[in-house]
């Protein structure tokens, strides 16, 4: 097959997300490919022969050693040009592999085999150790410096927000704990689904009929096959391995895709004028706006998001790839490919976000500035909670009076609750025994009233680094 430009080449993967990501998408085209799905099946062709010796008495480490360096020679060109007359990839493959082999072992080639148990079996295998070698560092490294940004930030103030508006101070650091929380519980499951992918060895229906032709217990061959591949097998066959296994591998992927894009909306919005909280880093030549010179967009954050919404909604067809009629149909064999695509893009988002967050500036000024705009009335909930702790039914009301008392007269909520003494008695009063040798103090500091944000932020980040490492170093081993 003769080189491409990769700008001729139709999905923006293999072209602007291609060049975005080179070095991870280098390393994921080893088992997301084409090339490297043809050398996958090869493998699981080299499994079978293996089992076949193993069940006769006829293996050898050295005649194994040959059935690997086979799967290294293997000329994936030669195979799709196979597939020309024979109209079907499994057989050209098939063919191909038969005439590289030693005329002896020839016949064993795809014996008692139907096509998927071959693509099934070669196909968890991928995703297994795409999911373990490549996806989960990635994952780890993002996680870890999730960790980091939450335990730096642990006392940066910050007015946390819900529907958009003020709500009580929380710190930075704690609002990124949200994301080190959740997408911290993401790797353990990938792992385990990625571990729990099944394969198999049972015919063209499931029931063993082929391998029951050579063999007593035909289970036990297909045990031997998958060991071979480090799979065990589906507990039922039909034509195909039982599609619950991969469906909840990719279904916690775009859990974790999802929690992604939820930090980079997050980001973004932080990155608004009028907020100016956060900022993405920008290179000295970068442009943010074609006519515009002084714009910044926020838009590495924008593309996580806008790579999530082209590949989340393709849940809906691993979904849609459960079904099939009686043993087997063909509705699955063209959208199935496409779960390549779907990692990728997950990767390409997870390098993104990556690069966000290691180049991610944090306007401490700002975000005090920010909580201090609301003039203390981010301490309104801990006033409503002081009177009603004195056994004051109406807390709640007085409180919010006063809200409206600030908000019509331009007050501070201290100046504002200063108007209603009885009211504010009460509260004073509340403050000293918890310890504030002046009240008034607390009002004047709205920052300080932020619960266990810090403890939780340092907390969190502490657990989730160790898990990171868990998987970073994994990696390591692995290089």
């Amino acid at each position: 097959m003769q080189p491409r430009d990769i700008f001729h080449n139709i999905s923006p993967l293999d072209h602007r997300y291609w060049a975005a990501n080179e070095a991870l998408f280098n390393l994921a085209a080893e088992y997301l490919s084409e090339d490297a799905s043809v050398r996958y099946c090869a493998r699981a062709e080299m499994a079978l022969v293996k089992a076949h010796l193993s069940s006769r008495g006829r293996a050898s480490e050295q005649q194994f050693r040959k059935l690997d360096e086979i799967v290294t020679r293997l000329d994936v060109n030669a195979v799709y040009k196979e597939e020309e007359t024979t109209r079907h990839n499994i057989r050209a493959l098939v063919n191909v592999l038969m005439h590289m082999m030693p005329a002896d072992i020839a016949p064993l080639v795809h014996l008692g085999a139907t096509s998927v148990d071959i693509l099934d079996t070669a196909q968890s295998a991928r995703l297994r150790d795409v999911s373990l070698d490549v996806v989960l560092p990635l994952l780890a490294e993002l996680l870890s410096a999730l960790c980091t940004l939450a335990e730096r930030e642990a006392d940066t103030p910050q007015v946390g927000r819900t529907h958009g508006q003020h709500a009580v101070p929380i710190t930075y650091g704690f609002a990124v704990a949200e994301y080190v929380a959740r997408l911290g519980k993401c790797l353990p499951e990938i792992e385990a689904r990625a571990r729990d992918l099944r394969g198999k060895l049972a015919g063209a229906t499931g029931s063993y009929n082929a391998l029951s032709m050579s063999y007593a217990d035909p289970q036990a061959v297909e045990q031997l096959y998958l060991s071979n591949l480090g799979l065990t097998a589906s507990e039922h066959s039909t034509q195909l391995v039982e599609p619950e296994h991969l469906l909840r591998l990719l279904l916690e992927l775009n859990t974790a895709f999802g929690i992604i894009a939820n930090l980079a909306d997050d980001l973004r919005n932080l990155q608004r004028s009028e907020i100016d909280e956060v900022r993405e880093g920008f290179s000295s030549g970068q442009v943010g706006s074609s006519t515009m010179p002084q714009k910044r967009n926020p838009w590495n954050s924008e593309h996580v998001k806008s790579l999530w919404k082209a590949f989340a909604p393709r849940v809906m067809t691993f979904y849609m790839d459960q079904i099939s009629e009686h043993q087997r149909d063909l509705t699955n064999s063209a959208s199935s490919r496409f779960v390549a695509d779907y990692i990728a893009g997950f990767l390409a988002a997870v390098n993104r976000m990556l690069s966000v967050l290691k180049s991610l500036g944090v306007n401490r000024q700002k975000m005090l500035d920010n909580l201090a705009s609301g003039g203390g009335s981010v301490l309104a909930e801990p006033s409503y909670i002081l009177l009603a702790e004195t056994g004051i039914a109406e807390a709640h009301e007085i409180v919010r009076n006063i809200t409206l008392c600030a908000e019509k007269e331009k007050l501070s909520f201290g100046q504002a609750l200063a108007k209603y003494p009885e009211a504010e008695k009460a509260i004073f009063g509340k403050l000293s025994e918890l310890g504030y040798d002046n009240p008034a103090d607390f009002f004047a500091n709205p920052q300080k009233y932020n619960g266990r944000s810090a403890h939780k932020a340092r907390e969190l980040a502490a657990k989730y680094q160790e898990l990171s490492r868990r998987y970073l170093k994994s990696k390591e081993q692995a290089v």
